[in-house]
């Protein structure tokens, strides 16, 4: 099963959306030519959300021809902390709850969608949700993302 070339939407312009950090260790979207995941992300100008384009393949299984739920809250959770770093919240998921809607076959070109719903101090709330292409909802998420202080994000920044 091949993976689809993760283009954007016309309108799209991809970004990376943890600049300060070495992309390719990402668990997530680290492996851009992989077989278990592969996710790209975009921008468009319109709107504050950040969105990715996620394909799962077969090193994402869990039930038989289908992503394994684990690999589906892991990209939801890089999204909403993706979007936390993209508004300026240097921040790491200090909760997370996924809903799964419908089983992910893999093979699925997916799209995500993550916004910030609410910045409270060091608090960071958002959202998000992965559907098909068809527009059918695959899965949400919600989370508070904590606000790093800056010499614990310079640990990051050098390992």
């Amino acid at each position: 099963m091949p993976a689809p070339p993760l283009a954007p939407p016309e309108g799209w312009v991809p970004v990376q959306p943890f600049p300060e950090l070495a992309a390719a260790r990402s668990f997530v979207s680290g492996d851009p030519a992989g077989e278990r995941m592969r996710v790209a992300y975009f921008r468009t100008d319109a709107s504050e959300s950040l969105y990715a384009r996620a394909w799962f393949g077969p090193g994402a299984e869990g039930p038989p021809g289908q992503a394994h739920g684990g690999a589906i809250a892991a990209v939801l959770d890089e999204a909403m902390g993706a979007v936390t770093w993209m508004h300026g919240h240097k921040a790491v998921a200090g909760r997370i709850g996924v809903t799964f809607n419908q089983f992910v076959p893999l093979g699925t070109d997916t799209t995500v969608e993550a916004w910030v719903d609410q910045v409270d101090g060091r608090k960071v709330a958002t959202r998000a949700r992965m559907t098909d292409p068809r527009g059918q909802l695959l899965a949400e998420s919600d989370g508070v993302f904590v606000v790093m202080p800056p010499e614990r994000l310079a640990e990051f920044a050098r390992t």
